[in-house]
């Protein structure tokens, strides 16, 4: 069954929000911001939120950008163009210093504020405001149709979650589809105030706490008014003007009971993109009503030569040789040599190819092609783009790893994350 659509073109536009430096992601993020790390191999990050809102009818989106920009405003712009019949529009609002506002963005309402002088011109009724680093299928038509049969001024998207959880997320507690209170990241021996009816489902589930997924509907005219006057010197969404906005207005919880992670630090990207293995994910890249949209790279289909696969997504381009591959995601452009095994790993690929002339050149120098050389073991380990494996290297993530940062990698959680363009030599063993 498809998503039903927004009826009217005009009637809503996005805002998307492509987050702060993502330190918490790091070593992903040293030059690239959270949205545009890549997921599953082929796409990124920003991808999730502008193909929800596609799917969904909406055609006008700004990607507001701040942090390690370039790739991601790169990325946007190869990618998504519209008919010159069309007003459907993906527009980058860079920060930028003006003469009345000397500051960069100082948080996501801040951000969404100095975005409005752009976004003032293009009629709408009602604003959605997304993050750039969640991964989703949401119907954004239901959550629209929900806010208007309340009557709200403002809707939250909210998602049932278990009590471990809990203290890492804004909890709301309603009452007729309507927010009565609202708590930033709760200390645990709070949650027991906290406890929603959240269905039987859910309950079922051990899920007993409604948290906000940062995922908004404003009417138009009250953001301005929220951003411009009445919260002129608040600068976050969660924290400030949602609480404050409770008692003044009707603010609606939308709850949401599909698949939905924040991207929020290395573990949740690791263990998102290895679900993605599963024979039935919860997060389904082959529903058609909902396709997630990329870059088309015109790539070769992969070549794989004596190869064992289990639970394993292969990318296009990508050329494998490797003796077994089991539980593990291989992106774009992945060269993997003889007799290598890959486990329980992320491999992002490559963003080129090197020639045949290229390869010798290197190997005289010392050097190891792109990708994962013969005779390799890489387990519990995520391997950004453009790095280069010599032979017989061993990394072997898991618990037994202290954290640690070196100039080629990192260890965070017993997951070892090789380095952007990062060169192992062979023999290299973790």
């Amino acid at each position: 069954m498809a998503i039903r659509t927004i009826t009217h073109a005009t009637e809503i536009l996005s805002v998307i929000l492509g987050g702060g430096a993502g330190s918490r992601l790091y070593p992903l993020t040293t030059s690239r911001s959270k949205p545009a790390v890549s997921i599953a191999g082929k796409y990124r990050l920003v991808d999730i939120p502008i193909s929800n809102c596609l799917n969904n009818g909406i055609g006008r989106m700004f990607v507001l950008t701040q942090f390690n920009s370039a790739s991601l405003n790169r990325h946007i712009k190869n990618t998504y163009h519209f008919s010159a019949f069309s007003k459907a529009f993906v527009d980058i609002l860079a920060a930028e210093q003006t003469p009345d506002n000397p500051t960069w963005y100082q948080g996501t309402a801040d951000a969404v504020r100095q975005g409005l002088r752009h976004i003032e011109p293009f009629e709408s009724d009602y604003v959605l405001i997304l993050s750039g680093d969640q991964l989703y299928q949401m119907d954004f038509v239901e959550m629209l149709e929900n806010h208007k049969r309340l009557g709200a001024d403002i809707s939250v998207a909210t998602i049932p979650v278990h009590e471990k959880e809990a203290p890492e997320f804004g909890i709301l507690k309603s009452r007729d589809g309507l927010i009565t209170s609202f708590v930033e990241k709760p200390k645990k021996e709070l949650l027991p105030d906290w406890i929603s009816d959240t269905g039987d489902e859910m309950k079922a589930a051990g899920r007993h706490y409604l948290a906000s997924m940062g995922i908004y509907i404003f009417n138009r005219k009250l953001l301005f008014e929220l951003l411009q006057h009445e919260f002129a010197n608040a600068t976050d969404f969660g924290k400030e003007i949602i609480p404050q906005s409770i008692e003044q207005f009707k603010v609606a919880s939308y709850q949401y009971s599909g698949y939905w992670t924040d991207i929020g630090n290395i573990r949740s990207f690791f263990e998102a993109n290895l679900e993605l293995t599963k024979e039935l994910p919860a997060f389904d890249l082959f529903d058609t009503d909902r396709t997630i949209y990329t870059r088309p790279r015109m790539l070769p289909p992969a070549k794989i030569s004596g190869t064992t696969l289990e639970k394993t997504l292969v990318a296009e381009g990508s050329i494998i040789h490797a003796s077994r591959i089991e539980h593990s995601v291989i992106g774009i452009r992945s060269r993997i040599g003889h007799g290598s095994t890959v486990v329980d790993s992320y491999l992002m690929g490559s963003d080129f190819y090197e020639t045949l002339e290229e390869i010798e050149r290197t190997s005289r120098e010392g050097i190891p092609a792109l990708g994962i050389g013969e005779r390799c073991y890489i387990r519990n380990a995520i391997l950004d783009k453009n790095v280069r494996i010599g032979n017989d290297v061993r990394i072997n993530g898991g618990t037994h790893l202290d954290n640690f940062d070196h100039d080629l990698y990192t260890v965070k959680d017993g997951i070892v994350v090789v380095k952007k363009g990062a060169i192992i030599p062979s023999g290299f063993v973790l």
